[in-house]
């Protein structure tokens, strides 16, 4: 199961992410999100557990928990969603 933390500190490692989270169960990956230009945290990341009883109470947890002083957003990732937007007239072609 993939968790999203939010709202953390630019301090975050993520080593630390996965101490916090192996407090219950397998860590199968942790990701650090960065800013593609500068290499910078952008103050959210991903973790991934392997069974799905152990990241729920994972979430349970965490969410509202305190790391490198910024209380932890912590919750299901939902899957990323394609608006059909990315520029070029909104996906609408005029017909003539």
């Amino acid at each position: 199961m993939n968790i999203y933390i939010g709202n953390m500190s630019f301090d975050t490692t993520e080593d630390q992410l996965r101490q916090s989270f192996e407090g219950f169960g397998e860590v199968s990956t942790v990701k650090i999100i960065t800013d593609r230009d500068s290499g910078q945290p952008r103050g959210f990341a991903f973790v991934e557990m392997s069974q799905k009883s152990e990241a729920i109470a994972a979430i349970s947890g965490l969410n509202g928990q305190e790391l490198n002083g910024r209380e932890l957003s912590v919750n299901e990732a939902k899957p990323r969603t394609d608006s059909g937007n990315r520029g070029g007239g909104g996906g609408y072609r005029k017909s003539y």
